[in-house]
C-alpha cells in the first residue's frame, strides 16, 4: 500500500522526511516534489527500484539518469569535474539544472548511458528534496515524473497518488510545483551544449 506523506514544502518535518528515506533505503520508489515538477526516487543501487521506474517511465538504456546531489563535492564523487566545469556548477547551483557529465567509476553501471558513461547530476533547490537526500547521506537517483505520452512534469500529488499510487511506496505531498522542467545542460565539452531549455537561466551557458 502507498504510503501518503503532507510535507510543509518550507519547513519538512524530520520525522516524515526520515519515514521517507527509510522507505528509499530498503528499495521503494517514491514521488516526491522538486524545484520543477514531480519526480520519481530511489536508492542508487538498487537495481529493482531503478528497474521499475525504467519501465513507470518506459525509458530506455540510453537515458540520462539524474543523481539528485546534496552540493558540489558531492557531484565530485560521481562525476568528472575539471576547474572551468566547476565554476559553471558553483555559479547555477542550487538550482533547477540537470547537468550531463562523464560519470566516473562510483555511478552503478545500469544508470550509464551505454555508449557515451554520460550520468546527469543535480543540486536541487527544493527543501524537501534536500532533506531527503542530506538524510539519506548520498545522492537519490531521479527521474521527472513525465507520464508516457506527455510533455509536461506532474505537479498535483494527489493525481499522482490515483496514477501511479499501485506502483509506488510513498508520494510526498509537499504542495504544488512548478510546471516547468529543468533545464538540461550538457557539460562534458566546453563551450556548453544546451540540451533542454527549462526552468533556470540558461545566459551564463550561451557565447
Amino acid at each position: 500500500m502507498t504510503q501518503y506523506f503532507q510535507i510543509h514544502p518550507d519547513n519538512p518535518q524530520k520525522r516524515l522526511i526520515d519515514r521517507a528515506v527509510e522507505i528509499v533505503g530498503k528499495g521503494g520508489v517514491i514521488a516526491y516534489p522538486t524545484d520543477s515538477g514531480y519526480a520519481l526516487g530511489c536508492h542508487l543501487g538498487d537495481k529493482k527500484a531503478i528497474e521499475k521506474i525504467k519501465w513507470l517511465r518506459s525509458l530506455d538504456d540510453k537515458h540520462n539518469f539524474t543523481l539528485m546531489c546534496s552540493d558540489l563535492s558531492e557531484i565530485g564523487t560521481y562525476a568528472k569535474v575539471d576547474n572551468a566545469v566547476f565554476r559553471l556548477l558553483k555559479a547555477h547551483t542550487p538550482g533547477a539544472y540537470t547537468f550531463i557529465l562523464q560519470a566516473t567509476t562510483e555511478v552503478p553501471r545500469l544508470l550509464l548511458h551505454p555508449k557515451r558513461r554520460s550520468i546527469g547530476v543535480r543540486v536541487p533547490d527544493h527543501a524537501i528534496t534536500r532533506a531527503l537526500i542530506d538524510t539519506l547521506g548520498e545522492p537519490m537517483m531521479s527521474v521527472t515524473l513525465i507520464p508516457v505520452g506527455e510533455d509536461l512534469p506532474m505537479t498535483d500529488p494527489e493525481e499522482i497518488r490515483d496514477r501511479f499510487g499501485a506502483h509506488l511506496d510513498a508520494v510526498i505531498d509537499g504542495g504544488a510545483c512548478h510546471l516547468e522542467a529543468t533545464s538540461v545542460v550538457d557539460l562534458r565539452e566546453l563551450p556548453p551544449t544546451i540540451v533542454r531549455r527549462g526552468r533556470g537561466d540558461l545566459s551564463g551557458f550561451e557565447d
